[in-house]
C-alpha cells in the first residue's frame, strides 16, 4: 500500500480501490475500560463452558446420573447442529470478511489474485477427508471390515462360525476322537473341546480388544481434529472480548451463549466416541482443554489490551486462513461425521418415530439458534 495516499484528499475516479478500502477498515485499538466484566467473563465462560462441555460426556459415561434418554439425546444432536452452523456462519462468513475479495488483504499482492477463503476451506475438507478414509481403509484391510458395516459383536460372530482353514466347524462336545486303535474317553474328548474352546474365546477377545482399539484410534484422530478447529475459533474469540470496544457490552452475553453451545457440540461427539479404559481420563481432559480455551483467550487480550488491534493487516491474515482451515474442518466433521454417518450410513440407526423425531428436532434447534447467534458475534 502507498505511503502516498492522503485520506483527506480522494479522487475517487483516480484511487487505487485497495487503498481506499485499507484506509477504511483499518481500525486501531478501541480498548474502552470495563475491566472488571472483562475479568468476570473469564471466569464465567470457564464455568458454563465447562459445564456444557462435561454434560453429554457425563450423561453417556457416569450410570448414576441416571439421565433420560431424551435429553441425551437432546444434547447430542443439538449439540451436532451448532458445530454445522459454527462452520458457516460463524468461521467461513467472518473468514471472507478478513481476507476475501473486497478486503484490504484481498485487495492487496498475491491475495488479490485468487478467493482464498473458500479454497483454504476446501484444502482442508480434503485434508480430513484423506486422513478419515486412510484410517477406515486401514481397518478394512486389517480386519475385512469397516466400523460402518457392524458393530464389533458381529464380527465375533462372523469369526466363530467356522474354524480357519477347510471352513468346517471344529469337533463337537460329545464326539469321540480316534487315536490308532482306540477311542479316546469322553473325559479326555471334553477336556480337549473345552481346551479349544477356552483358546477360540481367548483368541476372539484379543481381536475384539484390537479391533476395538484400532476403532478407537480412528475416531479419536477425527475428533481431536475438530476439537482443534473449535479451540481455534475460541482463541480467536476470546482475544476479541479482551480487546473490543463499544461491542463489548453486546458480545459479553451472546459469547456466553455461543461458547456453552459450542461445547455442547464438543461433548456430544465426545459421548459417542467408545474410549478405552486406560484411556478413561481423556474425555474430560478435552472437555477442560475446550473449558479453559477461551478464558484464557481473554485473560491474554486483556494483557495486551492497549496495543493489539484485531482489525491490523496482520492480524486479519491470521484470523483469515485460521478460520477458513477451522470451516473447513467443521463443515466435513458437521455433514459426514455427525449427520451423513448418524442419519444416513448407520445401520444400527433407530426406527423409532418418536426418537429420530426428537433428534432431528433438537438438530435444526441447534442450528437455527447458532445462525441467529451470528447476528452478534
Amino acid at each position: 500500500m502507498s505511503s502516498t495516499f492522503d485520506p483527506t484528499n480522494v479522487n475517487l475516479d483516480t484511487a487505487d480501490p485497495a487503498q481506499v478500502v485499507c484506509y477504511i477498515n483499518a481500525s486501531p485499538n478501541d480498548y474502552n475500560g470495563h475491566l472488571g466484566a472483562r475479568i468476570s467473563a473469564v471466569f464465567v465462560i470457564l464455568v458454563v463452558s465447562t459445564f456444557t462441555t462435561v454434560f453429554p460426556v457425563a450423561a453417556a459415561r457416569v450410570r448414576m446420573l441416571k439421565m433420560p434418554l431424551h435429553v441425551y439425546l437432546f444434547a447430542r444432536y443439538f449439540g451436532a447442529g451448532v458445530i454445522v452452523a459454527t462452520a458457516f456462519i460463524h468461521l467461513l462468513d467472518p473468514a471472507y470478511s478478513e481476507i476475501g475479495p473486497q478486503t484490504c488483504v484481498g485487495m492487496t499482492g498475491e491475495w488479490a489474485s485468487y478467493s482464498w477463503p473458500p479454497a483454504i476451506a476446501l484444502v482442508s475438507i480434503i485434508f480430513i477427508f484423506l486422513l478419515d478414509f486412510s484410517a477406515e481403509r486401514y481397518v478394512e484391510l486389517k480386519y475385512g471390515f469397516s466400523h460402518t458395516d457392524m458393530n464389533v459383536e458381529d464380527l465375533m460372530v462372523d469369526h466363530t462360525v467356522a474354524s480357519p482353514g477347510n471352513g468346517e466347524s471344529g469337533p463337537q462336545p460329545h464326539q469321540k476322537l480316534h487315536t490308532g486303535d482306540r477311542n479316546l474317553s469322553d473325559d479326555r474328548v471334553l477336556s480337549t473341546s473345552a481346551s479349544a474352546q477356552e483358546k477360540t474365546v481367548t483368541d476372539v477377545e484379543a481381536l475384539k480388544e484390537s479391533v476395538k482399539a484400532h476403532l478407537f484410534r480412528e475416531q479419536i484422530a477425527t475428533f481431536l481434529i475438530l476439537e482443534f478447529g473449535v479451540i481455534v475459533h475460541s482463541v480467536i474469540i476470546g482475544l476479541n472480548l479482551g480487546v473490543v470496544g463499544s461491542e463489548f457490552s453486546t458480545l459479553y452475553p451472546v459469547i456466553v451463549f455461543h461458547q456453552s453451545f459450542e461445547g455442547l457440540g464438543i461433548g456430544a461427539r465426545m459421548s459417542a466416541i467408545p474410549f478405552p479404559t486406560k484411556y478413561r481420563y481423556l474425555p474430560w481432559v478435552l472437555c477442560a482443554a475446550y473449558g479453559l480455551t477461551t478464558p484464557i483467550a481473554i485473560a491474554v487480550g486483556l494483557g495486551v489490551r492497549t496495543t493489539y488491534s484485531s482489525g491490523s493487516y496482520t492480524a486479519n491474515i491470521v484470523s483469515g486462513v485460521l478460520d477458513s482451515t477451522s470451516a473447513g474442518i467443521l463443515i466435513y466433521t458437521g455433514l459426514v461425521e455427525l449427520l451423513a454417518r448418524d442419519f444416513l450410513f448407520n445401520p444400527h440407526r433407530t426406527k423409532n418415530s418418536t426418537q429420530l423425531t426428537l433428534m432431528l428436532v433438537s438438530l435444526l434447534t441447534g442450528a437455527g439458534i447458532m445462525a441467529l447467534l451470528g447476528k452478534w458475534a
